[in-house]
């Protein structure tokens, strides 16, 4: 079921939560929508779940303007951040409550909590239906979780930052189970999250927010390649800024040159990634479709995968992973012209 908002506003005293928003969700999608602490994510999804009630806008469901509808009426489930399972209950119960309150026949009840506990792939865990959620991980509870948003078969999917509350290695087995779950149901669901590696993973569509408005709207390899805004560039990724003078065939960054090409003109800010740039030892030349920034590196920890690497170019600190460490001292750092994105900066004291 296709979900759209329009013109979406929602405020908070004098704090603009949700500034005129509108958007698509697509049927049958996972969209997430990400962006930093208090940029409306979580107040855009109350908001289709019911819970909030709006200022201005509308809220349609396949064409059907739910905007005043009560949460009840709307056809959502929620999976919220900390699982919100009845401690008191079991899992069987937890999974069959809002069966219970349709008032199903109790064998319709049971076959359907038992094929959606095989659906998260929890239903083959001895006794699984009759344990109490502590009894359980943390994993396993988000899946329960999960169970119990997915048995009412609800129209539309909401799901409220449901990993962040697990460590890191389960989140990624999850997040890839939320995808294989999401596909194989067909449902359209909606993912909160201010984790853009979640957000990237996961999702078919990805809605960037800023200060209560949607800042860009596109696949994920699209928002990530192909940024829209400066907000976006330095947002994505593990990210590099540095300010700077553009005119017609250079840039420059402090005392430094760099060849340009683009239409920006006058104060400008110069985003690449740290995965983009690339080190040399002491002064280097550019070589084909590459301009150089020489630096001092400073200092470089072991990421694991990677070395990142801290170089003083001008003033400001700049990111450079590589696979091997650089020792410290003077560095040239090679960046791909392709991969250097310049956008308009406001002027000193605008």
């Amino acid at each position: 079921m296709e979900v759209r908002v329009e013109g979406l506003t929602k405020r908070y005293g004098r704090v603009v939560a949700l500034e005129a928003v509108s958007v698509t969700f697509v049927s049958g999608g996972l969209t997430a929508i990400l962006g930093p602490s208090g940029c409306g994510k979580t107040t855009l999804l109350r908001s289709l779940a019911g819970f909030v009630a709006v200022d201005g806008g509308r809220v349609l469901f396949g064409g059907e303007d739910v905007t005043r509808l009560s949460p009840q009426a709307r056809g959502t489930a929620m999976v919220f951040q900390n699982y919100a399972l009845w401690p008191h209950m079991t899992v069987f119960d937890n999974v069959a409550y809002g069966l219970r309150l349709k008032k199903l026949p109790e064998a319709d009840v049971r076959a359907r909590v038992e094929k959606v506990l095989h659906l998260v792939e929890i239903g083959h865990l001895a006794g699984v239906m009759h344990r109490k959620p502590a009894e359980l991980s943390g994993g396993q509870q988000q899946r329960v979780a999960l169970a119990r948003a997915l048995v009412v078969e609800p129209r539309v999917l909401l799901m409220d930052e449901p990993l962040s509350n697990l460590d890191a290695k389960v989140r990624q087995r999850l997040r890839v189970e939320v995808r294989r779950l999401q596909k194989a149901v067909g449902i359209t669901a909606i993912y909160v999250t201010h984790d853009q590696e979640e957000a990237l993973a996961i999702a078919d569509t990805v809605v960037l927010m800023d200060a209560g408005q949607v800042v860009q709207t596109g696949s994920p390899q699209e928002i990530y390649f192909r940024p829209g805004s400066a907000f976006a560039a330095e947002f994505l990724g593990v990210s590099n800024q540095l300010r700077g003078t553009a005119e017609a065939g250079a840039l420059a960054i402090g005392g430094q040159r760099l060849p340009y090409s683009g239409s920006v003109r006058g104060p400008a800010t110069l985003i690449f990634k740290a995965t983009d740039a690339s080190l040399a030892r002491g002064e280097a030349s550019a070589g084909p479709g590459e301009a150089v920034l020489r630096g001092t590196l400073e200092e470089c920890l072991f990421l694991g995968a990677a070395y990142r690497h801290y170089v003083r170019v001008e003033g400001e600190t700049v990111m450079v992973d590589a696979a091997e460490p650089v020792a410290p001292g003077p560095v040239t750092l090679r960046l791909p012209a392709a991969k250097l994105q310049v956008y308009a900066a406001p002027e000193a004291g605008e």
